[in-house]
């Protein structure tokens, strides 16, 4: 679900703006200014598309993370196995933004060599969202697959305890002259970044989102973050969500699961997994025929009957009309992430402030 803010009552901020003060906070905490522009325009890309679940909220964390935690600010990734279009990166304990980045770059220029790439993320931490990087493929013509592991939230099917993750996935598919097709999802029914928004604006999750510690189906914020997070399409959801955490650890000596760390005292840095997978789309069929394709199935999807009072959206159509919205008006930021920020900006002595940047 797609958080849509209210332009008449939200407190917005310019994008070029907000990107400048984030990435200030990383540049304090002693990253380069490639790593701190790199982390930065991942939240802020989150943020203008509308996942405001992966975007500038996540800065106190990662400020913790940099500082208290044990990620390295100067961590430096790099390629230490090669096999044809395979690849492992270690991210040696940086952001899991700059390995990410990193590896996907490494993916794509792998799969315009020998047509599909394969390549593991070992020694990485939590890298935002996922259509960031899908996205980086399908602008050079490719398919681009994302997955990562997430901290466990939600139970093997039938149980109580959290030792599944959400596990989130990205799929891209370039659309010529046009958006291209894109999908980031968890899954799980939600995030706990989402229900933390909720939390914060003081509102109901909707049902079906989560169960509480007793196993409960709950739409307390605050009862969910305790508890569990259910599955999209109830064992299929979990069965799947193990998947793709084995694809993003096992192949790798990223750790699995409860392995990770956990919602109470975090995540372990350093031993998060992802992996990026490219397809050279014009080593299998020509870009003419894949783009005529393309355009038959997209004015197919979008010449279907909609139910009433309701439209059709294309997979990432929402959130790039969010995209150009938040371009325009300014991204949008509840009380709680504002204060949240001046208090870093605070504390690491950085002498600025959201409230001199707000739109009118």
């Amino acid at each position: 679900m797609v958080y849509y803010p209210n332009i008449e009552k939200e407190l917005r901020i310019d994008h070029a703006d907000l990107n400048k003060l984030v990435k200030s906070i990383f540049l304090k905490c002693g990253m380069s200014n490639n790593d701190a522009s790199t982390v930065t325009d991942s939240l802020i890309h989150a943020d203008l598309r509308g996942i405001h679940s992966h975007g500038v909220i996540r800065v106190p964390d990662y400020v913790k993370k940099l500082t208290i935690d044990g990620v390295d600010p100067t961590g430096n990734p790099t390629i230490i196995k090669q096999f044809g279009g395979l690849s492992t990166v270690n991210g040696h304990n940086s952001m899991g933004q700059v390995g990410s980045k990193f590896s996907m770059l490494h993916a794509i220029y792998k799969a315009k060599q020998f047509g599909i790439s394969y390549v593991s993320l070992e020694g990485s931490n939590h890298c935002g969202a996922l259509d960031w990087y899908s996205l980086m493929a399908s602008k050079e013509n490719c398919v681009g697959i994302v997955g990562t592991n997430a901290l466990p939230t939600m139970a093997p099917w039938g149980g109580m305890d959290k030792i599944v993750g959400i596990n989130p996935i990205s799929i891209s598919f370039p659309v010529i002259n046009g958006d291209d097709l894109v999908i980031d999802a968890s899954l799980g029914q939600t995030s706990h970044g989402k229900i933390r928004i909720y939390a914060q604006k003081k509102e109901k999750i909707p049902e079906g989102w989560a169960f509480d510690k007793n196993g409960v189906p709950t739409i307390d914020p605050e009862k969910a973050i305790e508890g569990l997070i259910q599955p999209i399409g109830g064992f299929k959801g979990v069965g799947l969500a193990m998947m793709v955490g084995m694809l993003s650890t096992m192949l790798s000596s990223a750790e699995y699961g409860s392995n990770s760390g956990n919602m109470i005292d975090g995540a372990i840095s350093g031993v998060d997994g992802q992996f990026f997978i490219v397809i050279n789309i014009q080593e299998l069929i020509d870009l003419k025929s894949y783009q005529e394709k393309m355009k038959r199935i997209v004015k197919e999807f979008k010449n279907s009957r909609p139910i009433k009072n309701k439209k059709i959206y294309l997979p990432g159509q929402i959130e790039n009309e969010l995209n150009l919205q938040n371009i325009k008006f300014g991204i949008p930021l509840n009380e709680e992430s504002i204060d949240n920020l001046n208090d870093v900006l605070k504390k690491l002595k950085i002498n600025q402030s959201l409230n001199k940047l707000f739109k009118n």
